[in-house]
């Protein structure tokens, strides 16, 4: 897809680098660099989402633009079969149809036509009209259509068996997606329970694991003299989890466009819905809460460890 800026990317662009300006004045701290509020951490992500979400939005406007392509090339195909049949050559014959409608294929039609009106060769023209259109299927159409014009085939029985070609892959794409419509959904459903594995495991497991190690700990503290309570930085869960549902969301896509559309690419939306909404629950949930999770378990058990070497030093 070639991108284009315009005034909208723009636009976008300034709105979310505002969104970004406004996110560190309110909700963070320069002179502890410290964060101030649960909401500094979704904020980024939707001043970035504004950056980018008119690109993924004319991305997805493409992907329509191409299914449209395809059902109008139908169209397009079927009438100049027709046309061919009742005794005009294809030139003419695509001349005779181009004032039809045929909705986002029309401006390439129209310029088809008058580059035939003009003198240019039949296949020059029809390799000009399929690279325009940039899909894949019209190229490839096209192409079959041209070999068969240079060797002078029967045109009418080829455009027919270009029509048969292109319906039976796209209801092999409709068969594709209606049949991978459960398994999107059965996607979506195992991320979602992914994600409150992560919140139960960060908001109230692992917390609790801690408070049980420190308890421990005190206890034996007071009961071991040869047992050190000294105390370590905790281990910050919060960046593991959030980097373990951003991975899950991109490869969960990925695997759902694959599944449903036949191409990796097309997951890329999917994709991006996933890793947006987990990193925006995930961070508005658990909020700025540094965990102090299982620091004092770790802790725990390396004393142990330590306490077990220096007995086995005294009975050797």
């Amino acid at each position: 897809m070639e991108i284009k800026i315009k005034s909208k990317h723009i636009a976008g662009f300034v709105i979310g680098f505002i969104i970004l300006i406004l996110d560190f004045m309110l909700f963070f701290d320069f002179s502890t660099l410290s964060i101030e509020s649960r909401w500094f951490r979704p904020m980024i992500v939707i001043g970035f989402l504004f950056m980018g979400i008119i690109f993924f939005l004319d991305f997805l406007n493409e992907n329509k633009r191409q299914k449209e392509l395809e059902l109008k090339f139908l169209e397009f195909v079927r009438a100049l079969v027709e046309t061919v049949k009742s005794g005009l050559t294809v030139p003419s014959a695509v001349v005779a149809i181009s004032n039809a409608n045929y909705g986002s294929l029309t401006p390439y039609i129209k310029k088809l036509a008058y580059q035939i009106e003009w003198g240019y060769p039949l296949h020059d023209a029809l390799t000009i009209f399929a690279e325009d259109t940039k899909n894949k299927i019209i190229k490839k159409s096209v192409a079959i259509v041209i070999q068969a014009e240079r060797s002078g085939g029967d045109m009418s029985l080829v455009l027919q068996a270009v029509t048969n070609s292109v319906v039976e892959v796209k209801k092999i794409k409709e068969e594709r997606r209606t049949g991978a419509y459960s398994q999107i959904v059965q996607g979506y459903m195992i991320f979602f329970i992914f994600i409150i594995t992560m919140l139960i495991l960060q908001k109230f497991l692992l917390p609790k694991l801690g408070e049980l190690g420190t308890e421990v700990m005190s206890g034996l503290s007071g009961a071991l003299p040869g047992f050190s309570g000294a105390t370590q930085a905790p281990m910050d869960f919060g960046s593991v989890f959030i980097g373990l549902i951003l991975i899950q969301g991109f490869f969960a896509g990925l695997m759902i466009g694959k599944f449903s559309e036949g191409d990796l690419t097309a997951g890329l939306k999917h994709s991006v819905i996933m890793m947006v909404l987990g990193y925006v629950v995930i961070t508005t949930i658990i909020g700025v809460e540094k965990p102090e999770t299982v620091a004092p378990i770790i802790l725990l058990m390396g004393s142990s460890l330590r306490i077990r070497g220096e007995d086995e030093k005294r009975i050797n």
